[in-house]
């Protein structure tokens, strides 16, 4: 009976080493996912961002949709203008006399593919819908509208992608802490976005440690 009780106890003993080990090192290895993870959602976002500034820049309003965006990003040029200062004399009828008259000109240079102003020999656009880390083939939600902000039409967007889909196989009791941070270091809320359909915005919601790291991989 003596050895069943020692056998017992040993057998708590590295149950409760086990559960005190998970306790520090969970949380842990949860920061390093969920870094690694954010970071690559967040460089996707980036160039969505990118290609609806562009798509708007020639169009005056965003994508609505990811076909839209990805084929206006195939298929549209750019138009390259120079902007010059010039002058010239021209009869005054009230002083009667000619005066100096300047005038600022904008020359029209040529074009330039969009595709290869933001993506270079990289096709990683062809994906920009997918969220990276996510499990199958889950996609960002993204919608655009026109906003009326004091009288004025401002043309808005906003894409997204909740944290439990990329956050998908950690324990649920983290990723409920995770959902509820708020913090100057922290993405807050239940989302990854950038863009706003209430606010005039093409910011995210991530904080600025996730701008120093590269790109899309």
């Amino acid at each position: 009976m003596k050895t069943v009780i020692q056998i017992v106890l040993w057998i708590v003993c590295i149950g409760l080493g086990y559960l005190i080990y998970q306790s520090v090192t969970g949380p842990i290895r949860f920061n390093e996912v969920k870094q690694e993870r954010y970071a690559q959602v967040i460089a996707k976002l980036k160039d969505i961002r990118s290609a609806q500034e562009a798509y708007k820049t020639v169009n005056r309003r965003y994508a609505k949709d990811f076909p839209s965006l990805i084929k206006f990003i195939d298929t549209a040029n750019y138009t390259i203008t120079q902007q010059r200062d010039s002058s010239y004399m021209e009869y005054d009828k009230t002083y009667q006399i000619d005066m100096l008259k300047e005038v600022r000109l904008i020359d029209t240079l040529g074009t330039v593919s969009v595709k290869d102003s933001l993506f270079g020999e990289d096709g990683r656009y062809k994906n920009l819908a997918k969220v990276p880390a996510a499990e199958g083939d889950a996609e960002f939600q993204m919608e655009a509208n026109t906003l009326n902000k004091s009288g004025f039409q401002a043309q808005v967007f906003e894409a997204k992608v909740e944290k439990k889909v990329v956050l998908y196989d950690q324990p649920k009791a983290l990723l409920d802490n995770e959902n509820s941070q708020i913090g100057v270091d922290e993405v807050n809320g239940n989302w990854i976005k950038v863009g706003s359909l209430s606010e005039v915005s093409t910011s995210g919601n991530w904080p600025p440690i996730y701008d120093g790291r590269g790109d899309q991989q």
